[in-house]
């Protein structure tokens, strides 16, 4: 008799949720209108959720107001506030398009950015840290100073004709105020008329992916894909109107926006935003004061949590359940998770943005060796198939491709039919690039990846976007870029690095280029200076044995993917 082959499909007794998101903003505010749907601490605010229903409606109207049209792309550029929230079921009640822009990108990837999705309008504070937002538009954007809010004309960015400002405006913007007061009764009946001939498989988010050929790719999703799946999640974690879960993620990534974000919203839940990015401190506050039920992280936010010196001034035994993602977790931190954070319900999620995101999810009920030696089992209404080389379906506890098909999968790369032709196929399989193992319990394994991809702390760093920026270097001839394992990141990035005859470079060198153009999680935090690269008889570059390489010159422990 042959083995059981590689497939799990997921039934469910609950139907896949027909809405966009307006009227879910809708139903939900009406359930649950005096319930808190919005708290974000370093802003001060807090919104019931007939409150954060007005406010929707409002900047939806108001964006309408403007003049932009259903369909139309706006962009966000911006840490973790409120404002971004409201964005994210404001653009889509307009019918138009939210884009998520990494809040650490520089100029050269928001040009591009932009650019490539056609990016009509484009929402930003002045500053975050030491990203002076305001100022590297202005470097893109000379015309910005000189121009009437709402007809900015620039030469490199030639779709943008709004920029909204979250703080006060500046010469050539609009602030947030001001696109609020445009939501008046006026702008609020086109919106009224205009959102019953929206449907749940209009595009309504696309988020930037990088991929082993370079230049990030937009996978564009739909109401449809996103809300189903934030419902399906939160329904994994047991959420209901009474759970307020922390979320510390970015926004601008699914974890973020659809873990957290929607699978709060589908269930009457609250939305606690610690602060604009990430600190452990301001998290353990923040469950501590808001008497949390529920808090996200990748494996190091835990880990920085636990480790804080202050950690055990704070009750955190409000903490029931969670998610931890983005890469793989120690068995030990899942036990002190589990214990010391109270949440004995934590649950380990797998997915990529294409997929919208998650495909398998553990639940509270599964043991916690299973909650770490595998990424759950398949979701509700989705289909996983683990192929060969060959695309043949491989037996149960063989390694194979892992391939998702159903409502979760991505419309496409925007504006890139051939880049989206390489990964979904005609029967409507995405193929992930992930190497995974399914038992015969149907919980599934992710054992590594097909592609280079390097995972730091939670974030996607695709080599082949950093080498295609250091080739820009005057003093760089060839470039390969690959991750080593790290202790406190999962794995950093490294480049070897060919020099041009008769230069002289220092790692220190290639570093601040880089800094200056790239996100800081892209940065490589090794550079070597080589005459030549480990290469196979055919020419190909063996990226394994510089691995093996550097693993072994700088003594670090090999991480298991």
């Amino acid at each position: 008799m042959s083995a059981a082959p590689s497939y799990v499909h997921g039934g469910s007794s609950k139907p896949l949720l027909g809405d966009t998101l307006g009227s879910l903003i809708d139903r939900i505010a009406a359930a649950h209108s005096e319930r808190p749907a919005l708290v974000v601490r370093a802003q001060n605010v807090r919104m019931s959720y007939r409150q954060f229903h007005a406010e929707v409606e409002r900047i939806a109207a108001g964006l309408l107001a403007l003049g932009l049209q259903r369909g139309d792309r706006v962009g966000i550029w911006s840490p973790n506030r409120a404002e971004w929230v409201v964005l994210q079921f404001a653009a889509p009640k307009a019918g138009l398009i939210l884009v998520n822009i990494n809040p650490a990108y520089r100029a050269h990837e928001l040009e591009y950015a932009l650019n490539k999705v056609a990016c009509c309008a484009l929402v930003l504070p002045r500053r975050f840290k030491t990203s002076r937002y305001l100022d590297m538009l202005g470097e893109l954007v000379p015309e910005l100073a000189a121009s009437t809010p709402g007809r900015l004309n620039a030469a490199r960015l030639p779709a943008l004709r709004e920029v909204i400002l979250l703080d006060e405006a500046a010469a050539g913007t609009r602030s947030w105020r001001q696109l609020a007061a445009l939501g008046d009764a006026a702008a609020l009946a086109k919106l009224h008329a205009l959102e019953p001939e929206l449907g749940f498989d209009d595009p309504v988010n696309i988020q930037f992916t990088s991929g082993t050929t370079g230049a990030p790719k937009g996978a564009t999703l739909t109401h449809h894909n996103i809300i189903n799946n934030g419902y399906f999640i939160g329904e994994a974690m047991h959420l209901t109107e009474q759970d307020r879960l922390c979320i510390p993620v970015p926004f601008y990534h699914c974890f973020g926006m659809v873990l957290g974000n929607l699978a709060c919203v589908t269930h009457g839940a609250c939305m606690v935003v610690p602060g604009e990015g990430f600190d452990a401190l301001a998290t353990l506050e923040t469950v501590a004061a808001e008497r949390c039920t529920g808090l996200h992280g990748v494996p190091t936010m835990f880990i920085a949590e636990l480790e804080h010196p202050r950690f055990a001034e704070f009750d955190l035994s409000s903490l029931r359940t969670g998610i931890m993602a983005g890469s793989p977790c120690p068995i030990e931190v899942m036990r002190r998770v589990a214990s010391e954070m109270h949440m004995a319900e934590v649950t380990i999620a797998y997915g990529m943005t294409e997929t919208s995101p998650v495909s398998f999810q553990t639940v509270p009920e599964d043991p916690l060796e299973r909650r770490v030696g595998s990424v759950g089992r398949i979701h509700p209404y989705l289909e996983v198939k683990l192929v060969d080389e060959h695309g043949r379906v491989v037996s149960r506890g063989e390694t194979g491709e892992l391939c998702t098909r159903g409502y979760s999968v991505m419309l496409g790369y925007w504006d890139d039919a051939a880049r989206t032709g390489e990964v979904i196929d005609q029967a409507g399989w995405m193929h992930t690039g992930d190497l995974a193992v399914i038992d015969a319990d149907d919980y599934c394994s992710i054992v590594g990846r097909l592609k280079d991809m390097i995972i730091r702390g939670g974030e996607n760093v695709y080599p082949r976007e950093i080498e295609e920026f250091l080739y820009t270097h005057p003093k760089v001839q060839d470039v390969q870029v690959f991750g080593v394992p790290d202790a406190k990141f999962g794995e950093q990035a490294c480049a070897w690095i060919r020099l041009r005859e008769g230069c002289a470079a220092s790692e220190a060198e290639i570093q601040d280029y880089c800094r200056h153009h790239l996100a800081y999680y892209k940065v490589p935090h090794y550079v070597r200076f080589v005459d030549e690269f480990p290469m196979t008889v055919t020419g190909k570059v063996q990226k394994f044995l510089m691995r093996e390489a550097m693993t072994a010159e700088l003594g670090l422990q090999r991480t298991s993917s």
